[in-house]
């Protein structure tokens, strides 16, 4: 007969999360934790908690990670459209300028709250900036 390992009472390892599924579900803007409270109150202010489980999303640190990621795939995208279609079409400057600006702007708003969702998500999973801090209980005597 194996022998049970004997759990540590002083262990303090948080339990793993799923980090893609968090992700995903970050990504939807979505709660990472259950997957079908909103992330969001408003267009980018965060729930203090998730009104469907209660989970607390108020440790949240974002900052300015999600314009830098949203940036960052916005101008390479437009930015490659742009030269794509300057070599195969030539079409006027204003002409550009009419397709490009507005997909610039749809395309930042679609995906700043994805992309903050996603982080966040990405922090609950790891359980950084107290996501995942276990409750001390008081020492017996």
């Amino acid at each position: 007969m194996d022998a049970m390992p004997i759990q540590n009472h002083l262990d303090t390892t948080p339990p793993l999360r799923p980090r893609w599924l968090s992700l995903k579900r970050g990504f939807r803007q979505t709660c990472p934790s259950c997957g079908r409270g909103r992330l969001f109150g408003h267009f980018l202010q965060v729930n203090d908690a998730c009104p469907s489980c209660g989970e607390e999303l108020h440790h949240q640190r974002a900052d300015d990670a999600p314009a830098y990621f949203t940036v960052l795939i916005t101008g390479h995208v437009i930015v490659l459209g742009v030269l794509w279609t300057e070599q195969a079409f030539m079409p006027p400057l204003w002409l550009q300028a009419a397709l490009w600006l507005p997909a610039l702007l749809l395309m930042s708003l679609w995906l700043l709250p994805r992309i903050k969702g996603a982080l966040i998500a990405y922090q609950w999973a790891v359980q950084m900036h107290g996501f995942g801090g276990i409750k001390e209980e008081p020492p017996r005597f």
